[in-house]
């Protein structure tokens, strides 16, 4: 086996000497940078193996950085804004750093987990985020190979990290009504309501307009989000299946009508500084409200009405599951919430099902045996 052993080179020693015919010609193909004899030897039996099937394509020597550059561009236009923004983010602070350095035909598995690892290990970011970061790293060596940069991904080899799950936390009637009975009379009482009432999350909240409401027909439909950093407002909703309407009820109407006379005084009062987004929810000069604003209100408010602490995002959880234990049809709960199936709205809250499960099959038992 043509493998060697390189004593000038510092580090990665090993390399291979591949002789072959091409076009009538013997030629010799060295490849170097192997951290061990066993790695080498490996590569050196799959570039023989491609050599003989025609396969064979020469490594790129591009680095991943420069690569990546390319890539983000390309995923620029074909994701939403706030898609590219997590990804540019993830890419700057997170994979760049542990492998931008290195040659595209260069990166292998071990790279690639030993980055996890890390990530994993001082837990630097969330189970969902290190798998983002894992569906870029595949997502881009794919390419590459698909360009013939590389003969193979080596994300391939790798599983994908793990997400543990985290169990939703939901408040329950008379804790819903305490937090309610606190916020009364703030300024975003009415962002709590719509979050505990509709399910819809925080972005499409703060997203909603007035002219998104159909008052006849009792419904609210979602066509617009403010991104999380509250920076800019957004055609459309997370996902295709989040451009929804969503039926509400008389008292919340009522609630929110009282709010649009209210708002029409403000305006008023404003005068020229007022700027008008025809949000629902909004500062008192009509501009978008900061989530960071609102969060701040939302946890003042937690302390004060003494009930257990939950994220904001909890409120929608707590929507779903009154109406599941309600015996709404999880399809309906799954269109209210914009999930992209009913089988999501089902992992989602499974830890709610075997309790519905009893309810139900006590329903059936009195129903079957009172009518024998």
């Amino acid at each position: 086996m043509p493998v060697y052993k390189d004593e000038n080179a510092k580090k990665n020693k090993w390399y291979y000497a591949l002789n072959y015919k091409e076009n009538g010609k013997y030629k010799k193909k060295v490849k170097r940078g192997f951290k061990t004899k066993k790695d080498a030897e490996a590569a050196l039996v799959e570039a023989q193996d491609a050599f003989n099937k025609g396969t064979y394509i020469e490594p790129s020597k591009m680095l991943y950085s420069e690569f990546m550059e390319s890539w983000l561009k390309d995923k620029k236009i074909n994701v939403k804004k706030s898609t590219y923004n997590n990804y540019k983010y993830l890419l700057d602070s997170h994979l760049l750093p542990s492998l931008g350095h290195l040659e595209l035909s260069k990166i292998g598995p071990r790279d690639i987990q030993s980055l996890y690892n890390e990530i994993k290990e001082n837990k630097i970011l969330s189970d969902e985020n290190l798998r983002k970061v894992h569906t870029i790293i595949k997502d881009s060596l794919s390419k590459a190979v698909k360009w013939e940069m590389i003969m193979k991904n080596p994300a391939e080899l790798i599983d994908a990290p793990k997400v543990v799950k985290r169990e939703v936390e939901v408040w329950n009637e008379d804790q819903i009504k305490a937090f309610l009975k606190a916020a009364n009379g703030a300024r975003y009482y009415y962002a709590f309501l719509m979050a505990l009432t509709t399910g819809m999350r925080q972005g499409e909240i703060l997203g909603l307009r007035w002219k998104d409401i159909d008052e006849l027909n009792g419904t609210i439909s979602i066509v617009q989000t403010l991104s999380h950093r509250g920076q800019e407002l957004s055609a459309g909703a997370k996902t295709d299946a989040g451009n929804r309407r969503i039926s509400i009820d008389q008292n919340t109407m009522n609630q929110l009508l009282a709010l649009k006379k209210l708002y029409k005084l403000e305006k008023l009062s404003s005068g020229s500084v007022y700027e008008d987004f025809d949000l629902v929810i909004r500062t008192s000069v009509g501009t978008p409200l900061s989530p960071r604003n609102l969060l701040r209100s939302f946890y003042s408010i937690i302390e004060k009405a003494n009930v257990p602490k939950i994220r904001f995002h909890d409120l929608r959880h707590t929507h779903a599951s009154l109406m599941l234990k309600q015996g709404v049809n999880p399809k309906i709960v799954s269109e209210r919430l914009g999930h992209a199936n009913v089988r999501i709205t089902l992992d989602t809250y499974s830890h709610l099902l075997p309790n519905l499960q009893k309810d139900t099959a006590e329903q059936f038992g009195k129903l079957f045996y009172n009518s024998n």
